[in-house]
């Protein structure tokens, strides 16, 4: 059977966030399940090995002015797109007419979608669930998943040195916007208190931006440049088993503690300034919020106010 799911949010996170939904189709229907996703989710980089995935198709629909799927002979350039993989059901996790003339367009003969122009204030998480809860009678409860073979984990193991003897620490110094990068004041701090009681080595992945590429450098040129290694030369696809390899992290909220956790290790996120949903939809992940703060959403502005000793007795108490 062939299967389409549509999830045209922005971003890794949000990518991320919907792979319990995919993964339950493909278990429903007992086949991989494709998907059609932006550009910028990555999914191409951290989804190559997962099962549950079988086509990864690019939405080439965004800000721009000439791209592909864009404005409104944009409709029948997709629908044509589509229509040559025969797909028997497309899921869109979306209220857009749009889509949902494609998807008649495309000729495939059942659609599932959310309610037409309901859009307002639709929860990323709850909405889903209760999408596929009224049309397939599914619950859902698992938590994301990325999936990566052996023999990568293996290879990256050899390539970093990693050692089972020593505690190895993804450290997601990186974020999207200014004010979810939290200072390099904090990881120093943090660094400080784990290295004195840990045999440790510390993995800093971030993006090239020239804000983080700061936090970046302020770290390794500290005094624990010798237990640091950079890895923002390295692609996503190579960075995965890295992180699969680690035996915690400690994140600012970025695509690198979502994909933390989809790997199955425990992710300390800090959440400065998104809603808190972000850091705690996964069982593996432990949320550090601003000190003062009972919540934390869009605004909040918190950078400066994460304690690191907070940091230090979550990873204590995970690691224990």
């Amino acid at each position: 059977m062939k299967i389409l799911a549509v999830q045209s949010r922005m971003g890794i996170g949000d990518t991320v966030i919907f792979l319990p939904f995919i993964k339950a189709l493909s278990k429903k229907f007992n086949s991989p399940i494709s998907i059609l996703v932006k550009e910028n989710s990555k999914a191409k980089q951290f989804l190559h090995q997962t099962e549950y995935i079988d086509k990864i198709l690019i939405l080439e629909r965004d800000n721009k002015t000439n791209n592909r799927h864009g404005g409104f002979f944009g409709i029948f350039k997709l629908a044509t797109d589509l229509k040559k993989y025969k797909f028997d059901k497309i899921f869109i996790f979306n209220s857009s007419l749009r889509f949902n003339l494609i998807a008649k367009m495309s000729a495939i003969p059942q659609i599932y979608q959310y309610p037409l122009f309901t859009k307002y204030k639709q929860h990323i998480i709850e909405t889903p669930k209760k999408f596929l809860k009224e049309n397939l009678d599914l619950d859902i409860k698992e938590n994301p998943e990325v999936q990566i073979d052996n023999d990568s984990i293996s290879k990256a193991a050899q390539k970093f040195q990693i050692d089972k003897n020593t505690t190895n620490i993804l450290l997601g110094i990186g974020g999207s916007g200014p004010t979810k990068r939290i200072p390099a004041k904090t990881f120093l701090s943090v660094i400080d208190k784990i290295s004195n009681i840990k045999n440790c080595k510390f993995f800093l992945a971030t993006g090239k931006a020239n804000e983080e590429q700061k936090i970046l450098n302020e770290i390794l040129q500290s005094e624990f440049k010798n237990l640091c290694v950079p890895l923002d030369n390295l692609p996503i696809k190579e960075i995965l088993p890295l992180i699969k390899s680690c035996n915690v992290s400690i994140c600012n909220d970025s695509s690198f503690s979502h994909l933390s956790s989809a790997l199955g290790i425990d992710t300390i996120t800090l959440m400065a300034d998104t809603p808190l949903i972000y850091g705690n939809y996964s069982t593996k992940m432990f949320p550090i919020i601003p000190e003062g703060e009972k919540i934390v959403s869009h605004n909040t502005l918190g950078k400066e106010k994460i304690d690191p000793q907070k940091i230090f007795e979550k990873f204590k108490e995970i690691i224990d």
